[in-house]
């Protein structure tokens, strides 16, 4: 994708705020000017933020560890749900449930549930039950599938958050505060910046800005997928090289 400029982001609406009544003053930084009683975000603060975020997220996943997508309102959760499996991603888009983080080993408990469901669905002996018994499990594992299907590998704590409107998504921010794991979000102008570490400002409302900023946001993923793939091929084959004139050396030596 290619570097967003400041067109872009006017073009999708990004920068619309709330009605001023709502706003939160620790937005201020960030607010450009008040038109017809709504507040108009700075979109050179987005585009720097933006800046900033996709850096540090692209160094997290350099080094292997996992980015969870959280974004449960109707506008956002496909976006968010499609991005993260593109980049196989954990991702959380129906409720999040307290004590998703805080309380994960639950939380496992749950996912080796819904294995264990899939491994017996598989078994001969699944089949020989009653319809009214593997109705009851098949409802159930839907039931899981919804809430957890987005985290279904995963095994540990992710190691940041993305989420879309923060306001919405206070318990999942709270929580990854308790953990000290750091949050990447959009955030509106009625929202409070300093509650995350690395906060967008931008409209959390519009489908336009939320596609646009997600999508730029996981590309930056992606790039550090990729230096990370090419860091472990380069590694590899230094290796083989190495092994090469090692081998030669000793042939050498042996004659």
């Amino acid at each position: 994708m290619k570097k967003l400029e400041y067109k872009d982001l006017l073009d999708a609406g990004v920068h619309f705020g709330h009605l001023t009544r709502k706003w939160d003053p620790q937005m201020k930084p960030y607010i450009f000017m008040e038109k017809n009683g709504i507040h108009i975000i700075d979109l050179n603060k987005t585009l720097a933020s933006l800046e900033e975020a996709s850096n540090a997220v692209k160094n997290i996943v350099r080094s292997g560890r996992k980015i969870m997508f959280v974004a449960t309102k109707k506008q956002a959760k496909e976006i968010v749900a499609e991005e993260a499996k593109r980049l196989n991603m954990p991702y959380i888009a129906e409720r999040w449930l307290g004590g998703m983080l805080t309380n994960f080993a639950t939380i496992r408990k749950s996912l080796k549930k819904m294995s264990t469901i899939d491994k017996m669905m598989k078994d001969e002996a699944y089949t020989n039950l009653a319809k009214r018994e593997r109705l009851m499990i098949s409802r159930d594992r839907e039931k899981l599938e919804r809430v957890l299907g987005g985290i279904a590998d995963l095994t540990r704590l992710p190691s940041a958050l993305f989420i879309v409107d923060i306001k919405r998504e206070h318990i999942a921010v709270k929580e990854a505060q308790k953990l000290n794991i750091p949050v990447f979000a959009l955030v509106d102008t009625n929202s409070n910046p300093n509650q995350v570490d690395y906060a967008i400002p931008a409209n959390d409302d519009a489908w336009k800005s939320i596609d646009l900023l997600v999508r730029a946001f996981g590309s930056a993923i992606e790039e550090g997928l990729n230096e990370r793939k090419k860091e472990k091929e380069d590694a590899k084959m230094k290796e083989e090289a190495e092994a090469k004139k090692k081998a030669d050396q000793n042939e050498s030596a042996e004659s």
